[in-house]
């Protein structure tokens, strides 16, 4: 069990056209990460390219 788990644990780097904060101090992710990141989450992100209807459950 001396498997090397430090890549696991470390942070994605972030362009910073990926994210902005909103003025409450969240981070919002833009549409740019979403599609970097390759796939949709469900959560009703503010900026989801994938058309996901949070109160549906389904795409658009």
């Amino acid at each position: 069990m001396s498997e090397n788990l430090s890549s696991f644990f470390q942070k994605p780097k972030l362009d910073p056209e990926d994210y902005y904060y909103s003025e409450e101090g969240y981070i919002v992710f833009t549409e740019k990460y979403h599609l970097k990141r390759g796939y949709c989450c469900q959560s009703g992100c503010l900026h989801c390219p994938y058309s996901f209807n949070k109160k549906k459950k389904r795409r658009k």
